[in-house]
């Protein structure tokens, strides 16, 4: 419990660091603005969630397929933060990553709630 409560909190602080630094960026493109919105809707479920291993998982590869879709590069504070949520998801191991589409915003939303378009 301990444990697993510590790393909720780091990866909040990793999340929410990502979400000022990213934010600041003088180029907002649509994509980049996927990746702020998708890190703010993890921070909000991830105290709540069971398995939040799994969730920053598949919030790494989110920002990565984006990424590399939108050709954004991450300077040295960014890529380290990314760094560190990574080395929190892989203690999800194969959890976080079964069936999944890494492009696909929704998959961090819930049925009821709505996914912001750019």
């Amino acid at each position: 419990m301990q444990r697993e409560s510590e790393l909720r909190q780091q990866a909040q602080e990793a999340i929410k660091g990502l979400i000022v630094r990213l934010s600041g960026w003088s180029d907002q493109s649509g994509d980049l603005l996927d990746i702020i919105d998708v890190l703010m809707q993890v921070d909000k479920k991830i105290t709540t969630t069971k398995n939040p291993e799994a969730l920053v998982n598949r919030l790494v590869n989110y920002i990565r397929s984006v990424a590399i879709k939108g050709r954004l590069h991450f300077p040295d504070e960014e890529e380290k933060l990314m760094i560190d949520l990574g080395i929190i998801g892989q203690k999800a191991g194969l959890n976080g990553a079964y069936m999944a589409d890494f492009s696909d915003k929704s998959q961090f939303y819930g049925i009821l709630e709505e996914v912001p378009q750019h």
